[in-house]
C-alpha cells in the first residue's frame, strides 16, 4: 500500500460484560492516494490478540495497510 494516505478515524471497542476484557475491535479508517484519484473507507475487524499490543495509531495503521493489501490481492 505504498503511495496511500491511511487515516484511522474512529475505533470500536466491544467489551465482555462479565470480565470487562477486550472480546473485539473495528479499526475505521479512510485513504487516498498521493493525487486522491483513488479513495478507500472502511473498518477492519480485530480479535483482541490483534489488538493487544497494537494500540498505537501507527501499529493500527499498519495493520489497516496489511489487510487492505491482502484483500485486494484475493
Amino acid at each position: 500500500m505504498n503511495g496511500m494516505t491511511i487515516r484511522i478515524s474512529q475505533t470500536s471497542v466491544k467489551y465482555n460484560q462479565e470480565t470487562g476484557e477486550v472480546e473485539s475491535v473495528q479499526v475505521h479508517f479512510s485513504g487516498h492516494d498521493q493525487n486522491r484519484t483513488i479513495n478507500i473507507n472502511g473498518y477492519i475487524p480485530l480479535t483482541a490478540e490483534e489488538y493487544s499490543g497494537n494500540e498505537s495509531i501507527a501499529s493500527m495503521t499498519n495493520l489497516v495497510k496489511q489487510n487492505l493489501a491482502s484483500r485486494l490481492a484475493e
